[in-house]
């Protein structure tokens, strides 16, 4: 659907306005401020913990919003369980056996439900999960928008189609984050997510054993826990300080020491590679970028209004 306007209707503000507001409709920092005032606190209160108990989870949880928010937008499908009526999103490929926190975000419900019943979404729960996540790991905040109900169905083929691939190159990233809007730049950007977390061995075999654009000691150091056979489920760190948020994600990609291949392809003589080597240099730069990158994120095509609903149990609908 396209929309046409008269310049002689609209001033540019107005209508740039106007069609933000689209995108975001009815999101508001403030929403839950009268009908459950310590929303915000409890989410914050149990990510903390959950990050206290596992360093790994603050990663998880970035992830779980992200997977969420590029099939069909952010509306809390990817928590679904499967039904005779759909197949859910957490067995297709990106997302099965990978994706984790299910946990974290069924304890946080269960809280909200006691404290605001039928007020808090499951898709909003996930949006400042992220938030908090990225901030109890010495990263940047943001303003997380809230208001996002939560979505009555699935989608496995759209989830098994539409998320980025570790093995993808440069142009295929690209256009991955460009059909959900993204700029270049705005891909780079989020990519710095992998500052955290752990990566298995599976998906990583390839890019140590058979690509050059990877330093030979780098690779050496990844192989003694990444065996050329066997293994596949053994983890290594998606950076050299992935216990915390920080640019050293870009600093290692600087000195081919990228851990996906994916990562790697961000620095190999394209098109992101100033902007890498920028990000690098200037962490606040990323920070606040990444900030402003995560609430775009968080305002694809959220349900709102009378659409969707709010889940009382967000692994399946009411």
């Amino acid at each position: 659907m396209a929309f046409f306007f008269s310049s002689s209707i609209l001033s540019f503000p107005t209508l740039f306005l106007f069609m933000l507001g689209i995108a975001s409709a009815q999101l508001s920092s403030n929403f839950y401020s009268s009908s459950c005032p310590t929303a915000l606190s409890i989410i914050q209160g149990a990510v903390s913990t959950a990050v206290s108990k596992e360093n790994r989870m603050g990663a998880s949880l970035l992830r779980l919003h992200f997977h969420d928010c590029f099939v069909k937008g952010c509306d809390a499908s990817v928590l679904l369980d499967d039904t005779t009526n759909f197949t859910g999103e957490k067995t297709a490929g990106p997302n099965n056996d990978s994706l984790r926190g299910y946990e974290v975000i069924d304890t946080i419900k269960s809280q909200l439900e006691k404290q605001c019943p039928g007020v808090v979404s499951c898709a909003d729960i996930l949006a400042v999960a992220a938030r908090d996540s990225v901030v109890r790991l010495g990263g940047t905040t943001w303003t997380v928008p809230l208001g996002r109900r939560d979505a009555t169905t699935a989608s496995f083929n759209d989830a098994q189609n539409n998320l980025p691939s570790p093995f993808s190159d440069l142009s295929a990233l690209i256009s991955a984050f460009s059909n959900k809007g993204f700029t270049a730049p705005e891909m780079v950007t989020l990519s710095g997510g992998h500052t955290i977390g752990q990566v298995k061995c599976s998906i990583i075999r390839t890019r140590i054993y058979n690509e050059t654009n990877i330093d030979s000691n780098f690779a050496a150091s990844l192989k003694k826990n990444c065996p050329s056979t066997g293994g596949d489920s053994n983890l290594s760190p998606l950076d050299q300080t992935a216990r915390v948020f920080d640019n050293t994600y870009f600093k290692d990609l600087v000195i081919k020491k990228g851990v996906m291949h994916s990562d790697q392809q961000l620095f190999n003589g394209g098109s992101t590679d100033s902007q890498v080597n920028t990000y690098s240099q200037n962490s606040a730069m990323f920070f606040s970028d990444f900030g402003s990158a995560m609430i775009k994120m968080g305002n694809l095509s959220p349900l709102t209004g009378s659409n969707g609903e709010i889940r009382t149990n967000c692994r399946k609908t009411n």
